[in-house]
C-alpha cells in the first residue's frame, strides 16, 4: 500500500464465509458497485457511489473500482485463512479533486455461519498543500464516514444477497 492515511473498519455478514467468498470471487466489483448506488439506479448502471451526510448535506460522487487481485491468505495465531481482495477507486467525474483510494478488504470466517469484512485503506488528499489543510480540517472525517459506510453498505447487500 502507498504512503499516505490509513483508514479501517469492519463489519459483518451472517452467512458462513463460504458463499461470501464464492459471490465476491465471481463478482467483487458488482457487488461493491450494487451495494454502493441507490435503489433505483441499481438496474440500470453498475458505476459505484460513495456518499456521506455532512451535516444536513449529502456529500457524493460516482467511483469506479477496479479489483487488482484476489487472493486466499492463511491463518495466522488466532486469525482464520481467508481471502483478501486488492482494489482502488477513483472519482469517475472531477478526480483531481477527490483523493484515489488504495484498500484490501479481507474477508475470513468468525464462526460457522459468520464473517467478517476488515477493510484497510490509504489515500492522499488531493490539491497538494491545500489538499492536506482540508483533510486536516474536515476531508480526514468525510473519508472516515464514507468508508465506513461503503463497508457497511457492501455488508448489507451480502446479507441480502445471500439469504
Amino acid at each position: 500500500m502507498s504512503k499516505g492515511r490509513t483508514i479501517q473498519c469492519f463489519d459483518y455478514v451472517n452467512h458462513p464465509y463460504q458463499r461470501v467468498r464464492d459471490l465476491l470471487t465471481a463478482d467483487a466489483v458488482p457487488v461493491f458497485s450494487r451495494a454502493t448506488k441507490g435503489a433505483s439506479a441499481r438496474a440500470d448502471d453498475l458505476a459505484s457511489e460513495l456518499h456521506v451526510n455532512v451535516g444536513a448535506i449529502d456529500v457524493g460522487t460516482d467511483i469506479e473500482i477496479a479489483v487488482h487481485r484476489i487472493e486466499d491468505t492463511r491463518g495466522v495465531g488466532k486469525m482464520s485463512a481467508g481471502m483478501r481482495i486488492l482494489f482502488e477507486w477513483k472519482a469517475r467525474k472531477s478526480s483531481r479533486l477527490f483523493p484515489l483510494m488504495r484498500a484490501e478488504l479481507h474477508v475470513f470466517p468468525l464462526t460457522s455461519t459468520e464473517t467478517q469484512l476488515a477493510f484497510t485503506g490509504r489515500y492522499d488528499p488531493p490539491l497538494g498543500v491545500v489538499g492536506k489543510g482540508l483533510d486536516a480540517i474536515m476531508g480526514n472525517r468525510i473519508a472516515d464516514a464514507s468508508i465506513h459506510r461503503f463497508v457497511g453498505e457492501v455488508a448489507q447487500h451480502l446479507r441480502t444477497t445471500l439469504k
